[in-house]
């Protein structure tokens, strides 16, 4: 079973798109976008996304992105 990334439409029109296009390339990954994910204070004001339910930021997409390696690493599925 594959890590789930969920983005929110909303924050990925705020910046976050870059940060999805990378994780997409993964195979190692299920990437998924939705309206919204009801993070929306959150949302306003960094790029963000859920990995397996979890909430995961960072200040840029760069970080973002790292912040969810080290994630799915300090918490593997199995």
């Amino acid at each position: 079973m594959k890590p789930i990334i969920e983005f929110c439409l909303s924050n990925l029109a705020s910046g976050s798109q870059k940060a999805k296009e990378e994780l997409e390339r993964d195979p190692n990954l299920d990437v998924i976008e939705y309206g919204c994910l009801g993070h929306c204070g959150q949302c306003a004001v960094s790029h963000f996304a859920l990995v397996n339910g979890e909430f995961v930021y960072g200040e840029s997409t760069e970080e973002l992105v790292n912040n969810i390696y080290i994630y799915i690493e300090e918490n593997p599925m199995f």
